[in-house]
């Protein structure tokens, strides 16, 4: 079974990163010379007591050597267990061979008296294992502590071992150990505060250079007069956090020229077509005039004249469609206010369709409304062309025998239109710009007598989002649907 490790949380802000990794170092910094002056407190106690050790030789536990029944007395300091001159704490012990004889303790206050001291079989073995070189060892003595001790030979041919406790060098470790901690302790909270503190202070001009970013990633773009917020203010340019501020200014200033220019250009083609589309329409009304004035001429005419007078006027008529259409977007793209009225979308929808069904008998129309009437807000003569071309685009489209749905919905406060049929669905090449201006699925058919501009579901977008609403496209084979919402009128909404 695999075994799961615990995450560490991760740090996603450059300011947590840098505090926490200036705490840590800091925290490296602090251990080490903790450490550090434990280790050289420790030894240099442990010296001093090993000094002391030698100083005081073995004259306590050479005192051991004498009958353990007899005292000692005020006068004789050779007697058994001679503490003059020992100090509280000393250890002495006595072994012939690998055995402990003796085993004694300076003692303080009432237990002065008693110097005898027992020793498990592990003391006496520890003890019996001393290397006898006059060198310092640490021992731990299970009634007495951890003691340092030396052994050294006797005069009659026995092992005499003399010890201090280590008890005062580990209480002042100890002791400098928790002062340690308690400083260092308070210098890294100190530290992370002060830190965070200082690496927020130095990182505040990336910090506006990140707002500011965000707000230009909010602004739209893609098109129309854009206006960016604020530079960044200025900051040290010989730091990093300074030549990334100026050179995000700096792309700021470049992307500013370049909408700007991508602007004036795109107004200058809607000014251009907006006037192109203007003036085109008077010639082409008086060509579509003639034309048909020639056809009412009561003299006889050739058939190949009636018939290139049937051609210039068909073509005048499309040709004026697309001016229009034209015009219509070139108004709709300078942001030109339409009608906002209540519209009846249910008699919209149901007037375009039995329009559509003449235009093309030979397709199966479905219709399905609700109940109750749907109303929306805005201009009725627009929203039927959004109706028209979406039936129009289903009707060229697709085979004679095709079966095209409308519906009508209300979804909460969204009226949705929805256009479905069974043909063939739009080509995967075509769907990313079905919506864009001159998208043809067929160029063949297009180029036909019958065939469009390619403008159709450009207007439909264009009105539709002139409305505040969304028109979207979901294709396969077999299966093609074209979505409108537009916001409803509350009443209907809840009527619906």
């Amino acid at each position: 079974m695999r075994r799961l490790r615990p995450r560490l949380p991760r740090l996603h802000s450059l300011r947590a990163r840098l505090t926490a990794g200036l705490v840590v170092l800091l925290a490296i910094s602090c251990a080490a010379v903790g450490v550090a002056a434990v280790l050289e407190l420790d030894g240099f106690l442990t010296g001093r007591l090993d000094q002391q050790l030698h100083d005081a030789g073995s004259m306590f536990p050479a005192s051991l050597e004498h009958d353990t029944n007899r005292r000692p007395s005020d006068h004789d300091g050779d007697e058994y267990g001679d503490t003059r001159r020992q100090p509280t704490g000393t250890f002495g012990a006595r072994l012939v061979g690998s055995t402990v004889t003796n085993a004694a303790v300076v003692r303080s206050g009432n237990d002065a008296a008693d110097l005898n001291v027992a020793l498990t079989a592990g003391d006496k073995k520890a003890l019996a294992a001393l290397p006898v070189d006059d060198s310092a060892r640490s021992v731990h003595l299970t009634s007495l502590g951890g003691y340092r001790v030396v052994a050294c030979h006797g005069q009659d041919g026995d092992v005499l071992i003399t010890g201090l406790p280590l008890e005062p060098v580990e209480s002042a470790v100890h002791r400098l150990e928790l002062v340690a901690g308690c400083v260092f302790g308070a210098a890294l909270a100190a530290t992370g505060v002060a830190g965070a503190l200082w690496v927020r202070w130095s990182l505040r001009p990336l910090s506006r250079v990140a707002a500011t970013a965000t707000r230009v990633s909010e602004l739209p773009l893609a098109s129309g007069e854009v206006a960016l917020p604020p530079r960044a203010p200025e900051s040290d340019p010989r730091s990093e956090v300074g030549r990334v501020a100026a050179a995000f200014d700096r792309m700021l200033r470049h992307v500013e020229d370049a909408l700007t220019k991508r602007h004036a250009s795109e107004e200058r083609l809607r000014s251009f077509a907006a006037d192109a589309s203007h003036e085109l329409r008077t010639p082409v009304a008086s060509v579509r005039g003639h034309a048909e004035l020639a056809l009412l001429h009561p003299e006889p005419v050739p058939p190949k004249v009636t018939r290139a007078l049937e051609r210039i006027a068909a073509e005048s008529a499309r040709m004026g469609e697309m001016v229009d259409d034209l015009l219509l977007l070139a108004r709709l793209d300078a942001g030109r206010p339409l009608e906002r009225l209540p519209v009846d979308l249910t008699r919209l929808v149901l007037d375009s369709v039995t329009d559509a069904r003449a235009a093309g008998p030979g397709h199966r129309w479905t219709l399905e409304l609700p109940e109750e009437p749907v109303t929306v807000t805005g201009d009725a003569h627009r929203l039927h062309q959004v109706a028209a071309n979406l039936l129009a685009n289903a009707r060229l489209h697709t085979p004679v025998g095709t079966k095209v749905t409308v519906s009508l919905r209300t979804v909460g406060t969204t009226a949705v239109l929805t256009v479905a049929d069974d043909g063939p669905g739009v080509s995967e090449d075509v769907r990313p710009g079905v919506f864009e201006r001159f998208t043809r699925a067929d160029r063949r058919r297009a180029e036909g007598p019958g065939g469009g501009a390619g403008l159709g579901l450009s207007i439909v977008a264009a009105v539709v989002d002139a409305h505040g609403g969304g028109v979207g496209l979901e294709s396969r084979p077999g299966s093609t649907a074209f979505t409108v919402s537009l916001p409803a009128t509350p009443t209907d909404a809840d009527g619906a």
